[in-house]
């Protein structure tokens, strides 16, 4: 490490932000700069990002963070990347991309996916990735693309990720991680490519478009002159190729503990919820649904189930009391409004009422269903607002154990990131919901700081990422906040009949979806022979 070289820099490249982060050496944060990175939809359901302009703005942030904090360059000691999951970043001769991005928003893959889905070998395929195929990733985008883009993937020569793309960027050296390596087309246990996940894929004939592995925590490489220039940072600065993006903030959050029974949820407009196990600990559940992400600590892989939407569900219902506030005066603000939920809790009821976190129409974990929908189950005259949101605010908290329980036992302790983490509130409810003690993180860049960690390990600074979790992370968690015990027992009673009508509602939302394609159809002036076949068929669009 170079002399006088005191500061770790993380880049979270995020699907709407990309940040840079700076860091000293014991995991306190100097400074963070942040500039917004857009994508394009399309009506044929692409979501795509120049690849282009996302080095661009990641050059940019690492030049704001350097006139935030003086000698930013002499005193970097590594650089280190993350970036959103998913998606298919092609790059052709001369490391120029192949078109824009896919996004793990783009949803051009699902009639590829429905059709992998009814292959011999897709159990086989989750058995050894650990994860539910869906039209996100990289595996399923590219199948899609070599029967319906053949020319993109012509001109292709690797296949990478948002992150190895900026490592491309930042070293000139093509390579992906471990983690989404092995959760897409390769197998947990040993972080390899796995022949068979590639032929259940239909990719066999494309193999040589997946670049090398590299792990970050034993591998750096020098930031190229090219580079430099673009950034401000030192030619040779090594840099750190990071995992994935959940797992980075799941590691910056505490995920990995020497205790068992430690999980991490990450509430914020989505639910992320992970339990880290030893590989041979993994449970796969039935449904085959949830990814198992690799850490990067030998032998321990994250288990993940996510929900579609978690505080977007908040957001819905309070802005039901801004509309009608608004009729009458002055709309209120936001944060007055998150300002009386603990009041409104504290005059409602505990489990009274059922609410099904669906607002973001369909759900993805811990089950697969494109036709789910939010609901309310048992409403009387009695019930009020205040009522109605706190079945919401429970509702976020039973989708978290339906989660936690497709994963096995339910976790001894929660430690939580994302804007929720900071509501005593729902902080209870989580706890009490899931039977565990929760534990909020103060770590306000966690994505970039798990990135921050494996460079800090590349470069020895500490003898194992178990020894710089010490020194990052632990510090920064808050105590213990104990469940309720009473209320933990009201909501386990409560938590069967949420799953019971969960499982009760799927015909409910199949006939309601295709009532909404059948009335599409009909605005578009479909003629009634195609509106029967509709309705015979149902709704069966892929979850993205």
């Amino acid at each position: 490490m170079r002399e006088g070289a005191d500061i770790l820099i993380g880049i979270d490249a995020g699907t709407s932000v990309i940040k840079a982060v700076a860091f000293d050496l014991a995991g306190r944060q100097l400074g963070a700069a942040a500039v917004v990175n857009t994508y394009r939809e399309e009506p044929d359901g692409a979501a795509v990002q120049s690849m282009e302009r996302t080095w661009a703005d990641c050059a940019r942030a690492l030049r704001e963070l350097g006139q935030m904090i003086d000698g930013l360059a002499r005193r970097t000691a590594a650089v280190a990347v993350t970036g959103q999951g998913d998606g298919t970043w092609l790059v052709g001769a001369g490391n120029r991309p192949v078109g824009d991005a896919w996004l793990w928003l783009d949803a051009r893959s699902a009639p590829t996916v429905r059709r992998l889905w009814e292959g011999a070998l897709e159990r086989t395929r989750f058995e050894r990735t650990g994860t539910g195929l869906n039209t996100c990733q990289q595996g399923a985008q590219l199948a899609h693309m070599a029967a319906a883009c053949p020319e993109l993937v012509g001109q292709a020569e690797v296949a990478l990720h948002c992150k190895d793309w900026l490592h491309l960027c930042l070293t000139g050296v093509r390579a992906s991680d471990p983690s989404e390596a092995s959760f897409t087309f390769g197998n947990f246990r040993d972080r390899a490519y796995d022949d068979t996940v590639i032929e259940a894929l239909g990719l066999a004939a494309h193999r040589h478009l997946l670049p090398p592995i590299l792990d970050g925590t034993t591998a750096t490489h020098p930031l190229t002159r090219e580079a430099a220039e673009a950034t401000g940072l030192l030619q040779g600065t090594p840099v750190s190729l990071g995992y994935v993006d959940m797992v980075m903030t799941a590691l910056g959050a505490g995920v990995h503990d020497s205790s068992p029974g430690v999980a991490c949820s990450t509430v914020g407009s989505t639910g992320v919820h992970m339990r880290a196990v030893r590989s041979e600990d993994v449970v796969l559940n039935a449904q085959g649904t949830g990814y198992v992400i690799a850490l990067p600590i030998p032998g321990v892989v994250t288990q993940v189930q996510t929900n579609m939407a978690a505080t977007l569900n908040i957001d819905w219902v309070l802005g039901l009391a801004s509309d009608l506030l608004s009729e009458f005066g002055d709309r209120p603000s936001k944060s007055d409004l998150v300002g009386r939920i603990e009041g409104w809790l504290a005059r409602s009821e505990p489990g009274a009422i059922l609410y099904h976190p669906y607002i973001s129409a369909g759900e993805r974990g811990p089950f697969i269903d494109p036709d789910a929908r939010a609901g309310f189950v048992g409403l009387s005259s009695g019930h009020r607002y205040p009522d109605l949101v706190r079945a919401v605010v429970e509702g976020i908290a039973m989708a978290a154990r339906d989660c936690y329980a497709a994963m096995g036992d339910m976790p001894r302790e929660l430690r939580l990131t994302g804007g929720a983490a900071r509501s005593r509130a729902l902080r209870s409810v989580l706890a009490a919901t899931t039977g565990a003690s929760v534990r909020a993180s103060a770590r306000e860049e966690a994505g970039a700081a798990g990135a921050a960690m494996m460079a800090a390990v590349a470069l020895k600074v500490f003898p194992s990422m178990e020894a710089c979790i010490e020194t990052w992370v632990t510090p920064l968690l808050g105590d213990a906040e104990a469940p309720d015990a009473p209320l933990a027992a009201r909501y386990a009673a409560a938590f069967e009949g949420y799953r019971t009508a969960r499982q009760g509602l799927a015909p409910v939302w199949k006939h309601m979806a295709t009532l909404r394609s059948r009335d599409a159809r009909l605005d578009a002036g479909a003629e009634p022979a195609e509106l029967a076949i509709a309705a015979g068929s149902g709704n069966k669009e892929l979850m993205r």
